[in-house]
């Protein structure tokens, strides 16, 4: 039986060309991207030992060899930082419990105060498995005609990959289906990811299963939504962790002027007057 770890360091070894690294291309192989054989020439370490780290076999590398890996499969930060947090929870560092508690749904009062200062911007408090926990106004103008926050208990994460609202509203749903599915493994432990997980795997299906074993790093660049009747919108996104609360607090700001129109016009609807915060 494999492990996190094990994928994330096999995915990336397949999407890589040998050519990228200046190694001669070996023809046409049954495994597409680096051979084994090399990745481990590069880590410094055996063959034998990556077939174990890889099949799960072995669950315990060394700080050292998860930097070699790292430098072999000329990882990104953001790449480096999901690879050591994969080894800490293949490690053992995150038990698993019989019956894993959802996470805290509370946001601070200081917070919540923030979220007024906010206003009339578009903002909300989320965590790493989707839950929106309180939004400005101006988020529920422009999300909710789309069926986001229907619900008492609204979850970005379940409403991508089980509303069929979501693949219109979201121009990009496949980055935005892999941002949601690579959020899970840094939810606030392994413990919650693996409670919403259970949750989503029947509803969603395979594809859900899919994306979130891929282990795709994403780059998180505009979101590009198509408003019910607003038209495109284009929204930069800036994120401020409130890490004592394993919580998110995510500001969209319009990334050009047509989309600052549309969210003006938005805003003046009556719905757009309230202050959503749940």
């Amino acid at each position: 039986m494999g492990t996190p770890l094990g994928d994330f360091v096999r995915a990336k070894r397949d999407s890589i060309q040998p050519q990228s690294l200046g190694l001669p291309d070996h023809g046409r192989r049954r495994s597409p991207g680096l051979r084994r054989l090399d990745l481990a020439a590069r880590a410094g370490i055996s063959v034998e030992y990556l077939t174990r780290i890889e099949q799960g076999r072995d669950r315990r590398p060394s700080v050292a060899v998860i930097h070699a890996l790292a430098d072999a499969l000329s990882l990104d930060p953001t790449e480096r930082d999901h690879l050591r947090y994969l080894a800490k929870i293949t490690g053992g560092e995150c038990s698993a419990h019989p019956q894993p508690a959802p996470p805290r749904r509370q946001v601070r009062p200081s917070v919540r105060e923030t979220l007024r200062l906010l206003e009339p911007g578009i903002a909300m408090v989320t965590n790493r498995l989707g839950d929106v926990l309180a939004h400005t106004g101006a988020f529920a103008s422009v999300t909710g005609a789309a069926g986001l926050l229907d619900g008492d208990a609204p979850n970005l994460t379940r409403y991508v990959f089980t509303d069929t609202r979501a693949r219109t509203f979201f121009a990009d749903w496949d980055d935005i289906a892999d941002e949601q599915a690579f959020d899970l493994w840094l939810a606030p432990s392994a413990e919650n990811s693996a409670w919403l997980t259970a949750q989503l795997a029947a509803l969603a299906g395979p594809d859900f299963t899919r994306r979130r074993n891929r282990h795709v790093v994403p780059r998180r660049g505009i979101l590009r939504l198509d408003h019910p009747s607003a038209g495109a919108l284009r929204l930069r996104r800036e994120t401020l962790e409130l890490s004592a609360d394993a919580q998110q607090l995510i500001v969209f700001l319009p990334a050009d002027d047509k989309t600052a129109q549309a969210v003006e016009q938005l805003r003046e609807r009556p719905h757009g007057r309230l202050r959503a915060i749940s």
